[in-house]
């Protein structure tokens, strides 16, 4: 009778456990502006970032660079997603780096690059928070060929903070991240952008096999009776200012 109380006690408390607390998120990105820059940005990331983070409890980071098709972008940045558990780890993770050896080691021609010969252009940082409806990042289980992959990144800008916080109430509480789900969307994350250049907005990562399940998922979401109703409620009327929609494969080391 007392292991049986004992095993309804454990149960119980199970259900009502917390759920997973939101991840926060930067997006790096490296603007480069040749072939040799690329080249360093690469060899940093895989040889001394990557290693790096793991060390410090930091897995599941994505590498990504612009298709070929993106003439605006391909060849000029590199986008590097990591996932943190705590604003705390993220602000600390500079200080952890260069107390890490092996880091500074194997970083070292990037760390210690000469003026004259920098590794990138310029860079810039967005931090986001987890949806509450996709608390944690999730890589994505594809069956295309690495190369073939596409990660779409979307951004959502609102007209107000109000306005924005509409859109980010419909992707939850309005169901469309759970229609996402349905129509296996893989996404990677949805987050709400803290600090960043385009805010107000949302961001989120979506993933396929290659670019032509890509457009026909595109198709079927347009087509789907839940979206129809979902866009045509008035609650959610012109909540998006602007759409910024980027295209993009995984590097050979990403691990998303």
């Amino acid at each position: 009778m007392k292991m049986l109380t004992v095993v309804l006690l454990f149960f119980t408390l199970s259900a009502y456990a917390a759920p997973p607390k939101r991840e926060f998120y930067e997006i790096k990105i490296y603007e480069i502006a040749n072939a040799d820059q690329e080249k360093q940005v690469d060899d940093y990331l895989k040889n001394a970032y990557l290693p790096a983070l793991h060390r410090a409890g930091i897995s599941k980071v994505g590498v990504f660079k612009p298709i070929e098709a993106d003439t605006a972008y391909y060849g000029k940045r590199i986008y590097v997603l990591t996932p943190f558990k705590s604003l705390e780890q993220f602000v600390s993770l500079p200080e952890t780096l260069l107390k890490d050896n092996q880091y500074v080691a194997a970083g070292k021609n990037y760390i210690d690059a000469a003026y004259n010969n920098p590794p990138f252009a310029r860079q810039q940082s967005i931090l986001l928070k987890a949806f509450s409806y996709m608390p944690q990042l999730e890589a994505p289980v594809l069956n295309g060929a690495k190369n073939e992959r596409v990660y779409e990144l979307r951004s959502y800008e609102g007209h107000t903070e109000k306005i924005y916080k509409n859109k980010v109430h419909m992707f939850n509480e309005g169901g469309e991240v759970t229609l996402f789900k349905r129509l296996a969307f893989h996404a990677v994350f949805y987050g709400e952008v803290l600090a960043g250049n385009r805010m107000p907005n949302l961001m989120y990562m979506t993933s396929f096999d290659n670019q032509a399940s890509r457009d026909e998922h595109w198709k079927t979401f347009s087509n789907d009776p839940e979206w129809k109703k979902l866009s045509s409620m008035p609650e959610y009327q012109n909540n998006v200012s602007k759409i910024n929609i980027y295209l993009l494969h995984p590097a050979e080391y990403s691990e998303i």
